[in-house]
């Protein structure tokens, strides 16, 4: 695999390697921190847990048949399923706050050229996640969900357990916000050396069925869901080829004509080759004038 391309002045990290216990401190007031920060955003949101839920349901109560409601079938689910709600959004909710400490306490052990991929990249996770996670409430949740309740068999009612609805919106946020994911996997395969966007662009009919296949494993057993879900990874992942072919090469083609150029890089306008009738010859080596030809 082919390592990203670094200049001279990239070969070393920018911080001055630490020791291990200094490492493993770090690490923990870090995730203090992070603890604190969801637990934080935790107490502000559990006074409104059963507000959350009931917008959460949404989608579900207005499609629901005249007369259906939630049911909770466990003791303690009434309470549980909105508690259990109001943690997990705390966490969407402090992915910044955990993003930021991650990047912080690796930032130091990364060279310049991986600095300045990691910040953009991690911003632009965060809010593809988010953008996912949009996406699968406002459009997908409702389709799903009229589906589901037109297609009951007759004398059946609707009426779904609050905990099981938890458990399936959460798997579906998760799943569209990863899928989401799609450009910014792109641009670090090819960052990475791994792949190049022509190569790609050359087995795109082979990841369109990949993405379908992803799609059938992460959605409900129904076509609506999955069309939903792999029509967008299609489309995310033209929009990080692109990227990936704007922005993450030519960003790699300045680095080696930085390179090229440096006196440490061990290339110079003197040390070029050229064809010659004879072969290959280094100019400045062997014959001064490479003209010259045996009488």
């Amino acid at each position: 695999m082919a390592e990203p391309h670094r200049t001279p002045d990239e070969e070393a990290p920018a911080a001055q390697e630490l020791p291990l216990v200094a490492h493993l401190l770090e690490l923990r007031d870090r995730l203090v921190k992070v603890i604190l920060s969801v637990l934080v955003v935790f107490l502000g949101l559990f006074w409104f847990r059963n507000e959350l839920y009931t917008m959460l349901a949404e989608p579900l109560l207005a499609h629901l048949p005249a007369g259906s409601s939630m049911i909770a079938t466990e003791v303690a689910s009434t309470f549980i399923a909105p508690v259990k709600l109001a943690l997990w959004l705390s966490i969407f909710i402090a992915i910044p706050v955990i993003l930021y400490h991650l990047w912080a306490f690796v930032a130091p052990g990364l060279y310049k050229n991986e600095r300045r991929m990691v910040l953009p990249l991690v911003v632009s996770s965060t809010l593809l996640f988010f953008a996912g996670a949009a996406f699968a409430y406002f459009l997908v949740f409702p389709l799903i969900f009229k589906f589901f309740t037109l297609t009951a068999p007759e004398g059946v009612a609707v009426m779904t357990d609050i905990t099981k609805y938890l458990d399936f919106v959460l798997n579906l946020f998760f799943a569209f916000g990863l899928a989401f994911e799609t450009p910014v996997l792109v641009v670090l395969l090819v960052w990475a050396g791994i792949v190049t966007p022509q190569a790609l662009a050359e087995k795109r009919r082979y990841i369109i069925v990949l993405a379908f296949i992803i799609a059938m494993l992460l959605t409900p057993p129904d076509v609506t869901s999955q069309f939903l879900l792999a029509i967008p990874l299609c489309l995310l992942f033209e929009v990080g080829l692109l990227v990936s072919r704007l922005y993450v090469r030519p960003q790699q083609a300045e680095e080696e004509v930085e390179d090229f150029s440096s006196p440490e890089g061990g290339s110079s306008i003197a040390q070029r080759s050229f064809t010659t009738p004879q072969g290959t010859e280094p100019v400045g080596a062997g014959n001064s004038n490479p003209t010259d030809t045996k009488d």
